[in-house]
Formats: C-alpha cells, structure tokens, sequence
C-alpha cells in the first residue's frame, strides 16, 4: 500500500513533466482516474447541459463508480507511465 501511494504519488509528478499535451480523452482518464483515488464515488449533480467540459468530466469519473481507491491509484499509475513513454 505504501508503494503504490508513492507511486501515485510520483506519477503525479512525472504527468507534469510530459512534453506534449496528451489527448482529451486521455485527460478524462487521468483526471477521472485521479478524482476516483482521492476522493471515491462522484458526488452530487451532473453539471448543466451548457457546461461541457464539467459534464465530460463528471460523466468520466460516473464511469468508475465503485472502483476501489488502490485500483484507480494503480490504473493512474499505469495511464501515466502510458503517456510518459509516448509523450516524454
């Protein structure tokens, strides 16, 4: 558990670090991957219909309802050693 925080952690770190801007759906994976780890379950309602970029991200992170913390952790941890190699 330890090492897959610090991980998480690190890989944080290193999405910074790319030098190309990943896709949007790339994004919504890591932001979707992210929000699931730190914070579980989405909460609360769906943005309005005139707020896209708040109902992609919502709808995204809909999807991983019920994933526990440490497989959103490990799947982040995966996604940005994915990008990593195609963008660093």
């Amino acid at each position: 558990m330890a090492d897959l925080k610090a991980s998480f952690e690190q890989a944080q770190v290193d999405v910074k670090a790319l030098t190309k801007r990943p896709s949007n759906d790339e994004l919504l994976a890591l932001y979707s991957l992210f929000k699931q780890a730190t914070d579980g379950d989405v909460k609360g309602k769906r943005p309005g219909m005139f707020d896209f970029k708040g109902g992609a991200k919502y709808d995204a992170w809909e999807k991983l309802k019920g994933m526990d913390a440490d497989t959103a952790m490990q799947q982040y941890v995966d996604k940005v050693a994915e990008l990593t190699a195609a963008y660093a």
